[in-house]
């Protein structure tokens, strides 16, 4: 399991990538700048530069409040903040050890994922 840091203006949050091909392929990816919006009032999403490694990945994945989320079929991030029923080609990427405060607000915004000190 990777430590990640995720900034969001002066915001530090800590969170924890599964030991997975999935979450290793994004943790190899870091440090990446990218834009959240929110998405139907329940997730914030961004683009990813590239498609991550799936393999082995289950067909389909029941998010939990503050997941870190990949929805394959689209090759974007989705970072949970309200449960969500299990869908096909959502695949955990790992999740926030703590509150997730600081991704609640309106609007896009930028955020820093990097891996942690």
């Amino acid at each position: 399991m990777t430590k990640i840091t995720v900034t969001v203006g002066e915001t530090q949050l800590q969170a924890t990538l599964d030991d997975t091909p999935a979450g290793r392929d994004f943790a190899a990816m870091l440090p990446l700048e990218l834009r959240l919006s929110d998405y139907h009032g329940i997730e914030k999403v961004a683009d990813l530069p590239r498609k991550l490694d799936t393999t082995d990945a289950p067909a389909r994945y029941a998010a939990k409040a503050g997941d870190i989320t990949l929805y394959a079929p689209w090759g974007n991030m989705a970072i949970f903040y309200k449960p969500f029923e299990a869908a096909s080609g959502l695949v955990r990427l790992g999740a926030f050890d703590g509150p997730i405060d600081a991704l609640l607000q309106d609007g896009a915004f930028p955020a820093r994922f990097a891996l942690a000190d």
